[in-house]
């Protein structure tokens, strides 16, 4: 709806000293597209285009100048554009200002509000709230301190819990800053950077999750990622050779380690990887002296193999795998068809700092589309190292990238992991323990790494003296090849490493993690569907909750679990801000009141935990591997208190026919007046998961309230008092 401007002369719209024409485009209820472009310029062309393709927009005004002031709306906002000086207001249905937006007279600094917490800005960086800093959109392996927040990947992305979101569409080689040091914040390109053509989305909404979910419809859904990414994965450096290789699988087995993933580095990162360098994709004989036959015994062990890869064109390019050429993604892709073939599941590319923007998303593309064209009815999976707005559509996961072994880097990773989370992708992990190896690297900082790792969308263990990155190496003698210039600086003394303790603990995690897999898997989903990320700070939970607001070291995992992870070395206690409510202990089922720091004693096998009331949480059998068969019992364990629902997500884990509608959704709600658990199938399917045939229903301390039959149809169970 439009509001005609007041009479008055016709003021000409400029930018950068320049006539310009102004686009406002509704592209949803929440999400309004602002477009500037020369006069005379009838194509709109950005160098690489982040946003989700077929890209719904409805023109809500065009023109070149404007009598001021003119008012629409969109959805159940408005918003009011002047002319001299050049500005955009946006307001609530109740008439109140969400965010003012202005371009400012020297022609280039484009000036926003930014008078509360501000988060997003990709990965790495300074600061959880982004306040306070400028902002380089320069990224790669040397960015700000890497060494404790890993690399810098940018993306131009701010949200608020104010109620608003910024992505700006335009930064042709992520260039330009972002200053976040005043109140009225700014955003200047660089200088050899041009002003126009310029786009902007500017999305508004009272709820945290509303505002969030229109990332992903600018920018593009995630698909919904293969079932076994969501397990643990083990990732080696320098290999013995194949007996090594094999030796690992078998032990991850033997000790009854779940894991579904096993990653190999290329040579040249170390002295003996999977293939024969940098840049090459052809198995090293060396370590793979049958590559297709320990292929096969891998698979016969249930695991998945990931291979590293690097080195691709810095100009790489091509919309489809058709596209052929050097630099072209339909002639790299054929480069790994000799490994694909053989049997490898999922790449691993590494570096990428020199690729450009396209030629980053055209890596990303890739590796979507040609695992898809050579497994046509598999979900392709890969693990990547940089980035750029816009990647998320094409399902490829990131890591922080080459963290030192310090508690610093622990300590900047739950914020790093948050505001990568809210602005690239839903999908991230870490190098568990750290990559490169200090003299803080002990088995203490590997296990509160790994238990933080545990609730992580990438669960990965990875690092120089890969030894000591696996689960059973801190009790071998053995720290493995000293990957270090100066061993003495970054490698545990040798009696260190025999530490029996160390394993049954990361049994504990690794056993939690597989027990999590229905509640992980929904969560999961969720971000294929709404962009909701997996990792959520607390704000998004508790809005209007200043001390959530500004919690940098704990965070929600989906809404059932808050997780605090203990950060400092050699603690008893952790102290956790619950907000207002009641919840309880993970670990021991008690009732905690919220609205408050409680204390809670961290010996060094336990990570706090806490569920609210009204949660219902889904808890496996444990498996050693993801597709592994059970006949136990699903466990819902409900947390009284309150009213709640759990939506149960299931489908065959590996296949595309998700899409098609081979899944099944059950609603499980709780009603604490009347004690009834309902469970309530919510799309008519013939998908048949055969998987659980009995529920078993268990308070928060684990004690067992009712076991019942069930054949996927609606159920309603009154429970105990």
């Amino acid at each position: 709806m439009v509001w005609l401007p007041m009479a008055g002369l016709a003021a000409p719209l400029k930018h950068a000293g320049e006539p310009v024409k102004l686009t406002l485009a509704k592209i949803s209820a929440h999400t309004l597209e602002v477009r500037l472009q020369r006069v005379g310029e009838e194509a709109f062309v950005l160098p690489a285009d982040a946003t989700a393709p077929g890209l719904s927009r409805e023109v809500l005004w065009q023109g070149a100048d404007l009598d001021t002031p003119l008012r629409l709306s969109f959805g159940e906002y408005r918003c009011e554009l002047s002319a001299e000086p050049l500005k955009l207001e946006i307001f609530d249905s109740g008439g109140a200002s969400v965010q003012s937006l202005q371009w400012q007279a020297d022609g280039k600094t484009f000036a926003f509000q930014a008078n509360a917490p501000v988060f997003g800005l990709g990965g790495g960086g300074p600061g959880f709230d982004r306040r306070g800093e400028l902002y380089p959109m320069k990224d790669g392996w040397g960015g700000y301190k890497r060494e404790s927040h890993g690399i810098r990947v940018a993306a131009p992305y701010l949200v608020s819990p104010q109620g608003w979101s910024l992505f700006f569409n335009h930064l042709p080689g992520q260039l330009g800053e972002f200053d976040l040091r005043r109140p009225e914040a700014e955003y200047r390109p660089a200088a050899e950077q041009a002003a126009l053509p310029f786009d902007l989305f500017v999305s508004v909404a009272k709820e945290p999750a509303a505002l969030v979910e229109e990332r992903s419809v600018v920018e593009g859904r995630p698909p919904l990622p293969p079932k076994w990414a969501l397990g643990f994965m083990q990732s080696h450096r320098t290999l013995a050779g194949p007996d090594e290789v094999m030796g690992v699988a078998k032990t991850f087995r033997e000790h009854r380690l779940p894991c579904d993933a096993l990653i190999y580095l290329g040579t040249g990162y170390c002295p003996a990887g999977w293939n024969r360098g940098h840049g090459s994709l052809d198995f090293n004989p060396a370590v793979f002296d049958r590559p297709g036959e320990m292929l096969r015994k891998l698979h016969d062990l249930k695991f998945k193999v990931v291979l590293h890869a690097n080195e691709a064109s810095p100009t790489l390019k091509g919309e489809t795998l058709a596209s052929d050429g050097p630099d072209s993604i339909g002639e790299y892709w054929v480069k790994h068809l000799p490994a694909f073939s053989l049997g490898a599941d999922a790449w691993w590319p590494d570096d990428g700092d020199p690729l450009s923007s396209s030629a980053r998303l055209a890596r990303h593309r890739m590796y979507d589309l040609g695992p898809r064209r050579e497994r046509p009815d598999e979900r392709p999976w890969a693990l990547h190292r940089t980035g750029v707005s816009g990647v998320q559509k094409f399902g490829g996961w990131m890591w922080s990238g080459d963290p030192s072994s310090t508690w610093d880097a622990l300590r900047a990773h739950v914020a790093v992991g948050l505001n990568h989370s809210l602005s690239l992708t839903p999908f991230w992990g870490s190098d568990t323990g750290g990559f490169f190896p200090t003299r803080e690297y002990t088995a203490e900082l590997f296990l509160r790494w790994f238990q933080f790792s545990c609730f992580t969308p990438s669960f990965r263990s990875h690092g120089r003296t890969w030894h000591l990155h696996l689960p059973w190496g801190w009790n071998t003698g053995d720290r493995g090849l000293l990957e270090s210039d100066d061993p003495s600086k970054g490698v545990p003394a040798l009696e260190d490493t025999l530490n029996p303790g160390v394993e049954p603990i990361c049994r504990k995690y690794l056993e939690l993690r597989y027990r999590l897999l229905s509640y992980n898997y929904a969560l999961a989903r969720e971000a294929s569907v709404s962009g909701l990320p997996m990792m959520r700070p607390l704000w998004m939970h508790a809005p209007g909750d200043a001390e959530a607001l500004k919690t940098a070291d704990q965070f929600f995992w989906g809404d059932a679990l808050l997780v605090a992870p203990v950060l400092k070395q050699g603690v008893t206690e952790r102290a956790v801000y619950l907000p207002a409510g009641e919840w309880f202990d993970f670990w021991t089922g008690n009732p905690v009141s919220g609205g408050k720091t409680v204390k809670r004693s961290t010996d060094l096998a336990t990570l706090p935990l806490y569920v609210p009331a009204g949660s219902i949480l889904p808890l496996d059998p444990v498996r050693q591997f993801t597709a592994e068969k059970s006949k136990e019992p699903l466990v819902i364990r409900i947390y009284p208190g309150r009213d709640g629902e759990f939506t149960l997500y299931q489908d065959d884990g590996q296949s595309l026919a998700y899409r098609k509608g081979a899944n099944r959704l059950t609603r499980i709600s709780w009603n604490e007046m009347d004690r009834k658990v309902r469970l309530e199938p919510k799309n008519p399917s013939g998908f048949d998961p055969a998987w659980p045939r009995e529920i078993r229903f268990e308070s928060p301390e684990g004690k067992l309230l009712k076991s019942v039959p069930w054949s996927g149809k609606a159920l309603e169970i009154e429970m105990p008092r």
